[in-house]
């Protein structure tokens, strides 16, 4: 009796791991990077250093004290911890001594070896998806925001569920001594995620529905849409606000935007245009997030142009660039679509002189169609001529309108030039005035409704 008495107490008490992690300051968290050794690494052209100060970054987002950071170097990848054995020991003392409660693994952990490290080290630890995920959560404002982390947290958390209470495992269903095992706790739990999966995905059903009916709504009063796009903290919230003068909130902190804001913005000519600010990508952005965020997304991808914006100051903007054409791709976003996407090197002003001459020469040699605009949103500097090109790009789907006015009337000739792209103008006689222009069809019919011009020809 007294054996199984002695195994009844065990099972009726949460895992060791969860007891330890509970005794250590959970706010104290230690940053693991792992990176494969030179030639073993499967196309991660990252620079090592800059991964750690993004984990940092990452783990700072959410109001964690960093109390140790390093990088681990791996030969090979480990099916049970991720880590080596002898690793995972000399990082258990440092995270003792540190009295960390939290780890954060900068890579994707499977569930097995996220559990066995919290066994080995008696602390929590969270993966680069699951950080991201509580990050993300912490950041949602809107409805919809919640909605969509949840479904990602749901998912995720889904595959992770683990035996602490077992138990509850002891039911029995049907009959007697014959009924087999009834449903376990892991079984409950995951039933009750996949209902709230389904409720959630009913309820974002019908957000994608709302936001479908405000597109069409948009396209009633046909202003173009212009998305910016780009990485965590490339500095499109700044440029938002510099372009729109609005006030959402731009920090120097990863994911610092991560609803979606729209606003007007006037573009050379007259065109009005709406501004659309996007979350920033990320690399290895979990799976699960872009899935879940394909509603917020659907504004990039039914987007007019696009304002690629990258931070050309840091040491891995190639790298970061590459993440978010691919996310683009997943999209079903052609990015090689040179009227559709503008490129922008953000940060500019954080250059030193050498460097600065190396981007605009590197810029030069591009394409002059795919030619990147250097600016800085911070300083304003470079903002005109994006604007420009913003307008230029939008003006090339414009049709061409063929008019005739007096050669007297300066004041509809006047706001032909500020409302639209005079092509060409030709004096017919003395009472003749031919004038080609490109413009919005919303001013075109402004222009109908403004005076009748002798004859018109589209």
């Amino acid at each position: 009796m007294e054996p199984r008495k002695s195994r009844r107490k065990r099972s009726q008490q949460p895992d060791k791991a969860a007891g330890e992690t509970g005794a250590r300051d959970a706010a104290k968290v230690a940053v693991v990077v792992p990176v494969l050794a030179r030639g073993k690494d499967s196309g991660n052209a990252r620079d090592p250093q800059a991964r750690l100060e993004e984990a940092v970054g990452l783990a700072a987002a959410i109001e964690l004290h960093v109390v140790s950071a390093g990088i681990v170097t791996l030969g090979t990848i480990r099916p049970a911890t991720y880590i080596g054995s002898g690793k995972v020991e000399e990082l258990a003392g440092i995270i003792r001594a540190e009295d960390a409660g939290v780890v954060f693994v900068d890579c994707a952990l499977s569930p097995v070896q996220q559990r066995n490290l919290e066994k080995a080290w008696g602390a929590k630890v969270v993966d680069r998806t699951g950080l991201i995920l509580e990050i993300f959560g912490a950041r949602a404002r809107t409805k919809e925001g919640s909605l969509q982390v949840e479904l990602a947290h749901l998912n995720y958390q889904r595959s992770r569920l683990v035996r602490s209470w077992t138990h509850l495992e002891r039911q029995r269903g049907g009959f007697g001594f014959l009924g087999g095992p009834g449903e376990t706790q892991i079984e409950a739990d995951r039933r009750q995620i996949d209902e709230r999966i389904i409720r959630i995905e009913r309820e974002l059903d019908s957000v994608k529905r709302t936001r479908a009916l405000h597109r069409q709504n948009r396209k009633r009063v046909p202003y173009p849409v212009v998305a910016l796009v780009g990485y965590t903290n490339a500095g499109k919230s700044t440029l938002f606000n510099r372009m729109t003068a609005a006030n959402v909130r731009a920090e120097d902190l990863l994911f610092a935007t991560l609803d979606p804001t729209l606003r007007g913005v006037e573009l050379p000519g007259g065109t009005r245009a709406i501004l659309s600010d996007t979350v920033g990508f990320l690399s290895e952005l979990p799976t699960l997030l872009v899935a879940a965020f394909r509603a917020t997304l659907e504004e990039v991808i039914e987007a007019d142009l696009i304002v690629h914006v990258r931070d050309i100051s840091h040491p891995d903007t190639a790298a970061q660039a590459t993440d978010v054409l691919g996310v683009l791709q997943d999209l079903g976003i052609d990015v090689n679509d040179e009227k559709k996407i503008i490129e922008v090197w953000n940060k500019c002003d954080r250059l030193d002189a050498e460097l600065r001459a190396n981007a605009e020469n590197h810029a030069q040699r591009q394409p002059s169609a795919r030619r990147p605009i250097l600016i800085s949103a911070l300083t304003g500097e470079g903002i005109d001529r994006l604007v420009r090109m913003i307008a230029d790009k939008i003006a090339t789907g414009w049709p061409v309108v063929s008019l005739v006015l007096d050669p007297a009337d300066g004041a509809n000739l006047s706001w032909l030039h500020r409302h639209g792209e005079v092509l060409s103008q030709e004096l017919k006689g003395d009472d003749e005035l031919r004038v080609e222009v490109r413009m919005a069809p919303e001013k075109a019919e402004e222009f109908s409704r403004r005076v009748k011009p002798k004859s018109s020809a589209a």
